[in-house]
């Protein structure tokens, strides 16, 4: 898709500012660590087959990092929280690294490469249950905003019986407060889901949002996962206001998911017509001739100096077929100028989805698209 690096920008624009409303710090962590970092989260005792082989870089192994939450766990763990600074959030566009059988690769909805909207919440059990519930709500609201609604939750509940991944689980009981916590809020959301058994991740139960691809494939668009497993082999603990040591729950979050991946669903769900605020180009301008060419050109610098993602079609194609192309493209407006457009200093618009909506001034029509984006970007 041209301009698909706008999109990514504008979803990232958007999740940086709901993000940061709702009281998440905002970090950046290395491509690569040291094995040690990644033996102590558990992820080569579980996740090896899935990451890439070792980088020896003066005699030490290094890995491409697969996830992000052992970067996160560090930061917490920088230095003693107290129980007054919890919940601590912590927000990363993340780029992590998966090896991929390429079999199974897929375009962007499976790759070896890849951007989470990833964050992690360190709380206690007091705050537990609001901070998933106001995770829910964010992840509501997102998609109410993008416009994806058919998705559906699923609680993914562990298998015991499955040793070679769940064996070292030693606690079960904070396994199944995990779960009942989940549980308590989705029903208390009146959200329907349904329930799977084996499909936790290693160190905790978690809610999928889960959503069918164009061919009716199910897949898991979103995580928010609830982690017990992590605070003794971190040392992730806070002081209590009685002046002890109490380990942290963690709360794993990706309201996105992937934006890579994110950004192929939603092209197979709306078959490109998105959001004016997140769409690639918001505006096509038309010359119907070259006699307006200038003036189309002065419109399209406006647009952009908006900050406006604007395209500029030479009058060296019929109108007809360049309209037909601009609507191809699923452009929300199109915006043609004749001689009378020249004259008043004005547009005419066509409006995707509603044919034409009349003549409107230059000035006008761009104020109103900006105040349609900043409902979502400010």
């Amino acid at each position: 898709m041209p301009n698909g690096f706008a999109v990514r920008h504008a979803l990232e624009n958007y999740m940086y500012e709901l993000e940061r409303k709702n009281g998440y710090q905002h970090v950046l962590t290395p491509h690569i660590a040291k094995e040690d970092l990644y033996k102590k989260s558990g992820h080569l005792a579980h996740y090896r087959e899935d990451m890439y082989a070792p980088l020896d870089i003066e005699g030490t192994n290094y890995y491409l990092k697969p996830m992000n939450c052992p970067h996160h766990h560090s930061i917490y763990k920088h230095h003693k929280r107290s129980y007054r600074e919890l919940p601590f959030r912590v927000a990363e566009f993340g780029t992590v690294y998966r090896y991929e059988r390429s079999g199974v690769l897929s375009g962007l909805i499976r790759a070896r490469g890849f951007t989470q909207n990833d964050a992690h919440i360190y709380t206690d059990d007091v705050h537990l249950e609001s901070e998933i519930l106001n995770v829910l709500k964010m992840h509501k609201k997102a998609y109410e905003d993008i416009g994806v609604g058919d998705y559906w939750y699923r609680l993914s509940l562990p298998d015991f019986k499955n040793k070679e991944k769940f064996g070292d689980v030693k606690n079960k009981k904070m396994w199944n407060d995990g779960a009942a916590v989940l549980r308590k809020v989705l029903r208390s959301t009146k959200h329907k889901f349904v329930e799977a058994e084996g499909e936790a991740s290693f160190y905790g139960p978690k809610i999928d949002i889960q959503i069918k691809d164009i061919h009716g494939k199910e897949d898991t668009i979103a995580t928010v996962q609830v982690d017990y497993y992590s605070a003794s082999r971190f040392n992730l603990f806070y002081i209590d206001k009685n002046g002890k040591e109490k380990s942290a729950v963690v709360i794993h979050r990706a309201i996105l998911g992937s934006f890579d991946r994110f950004f192929a669903f939603l092209i197979e769900k709306t078959c490109g017509n998105f959001p004016v605020w997140l769409a690639p180009v918001q505006v096509k301008i038309l010359a119907i001739s070259e006699k307006q060419q200038k003036y189309a050109e002065k419109i399209h610098r406006d647009l952009i100096d908006a900050d406006i993602r604007a395209d500029l079609s030479l009058a060296d194609e019929t109108l007809g077929k360049r309209i037909r192309e601009a609507e191809m493209q699923r452009v929300p407006y199109i915006a043609v100028v004749g001689d009378q457009e020249l004259k008043n200093g004005t547009v005419s618009l066509r409006i995707r989805g509603k044919g034409t909506g009349g003549e409107h001034p230059v000035d006008y029509f761009i104020n109103d698209i900006r105040q349609e984006v900043k409902k979502y970007i400010s």
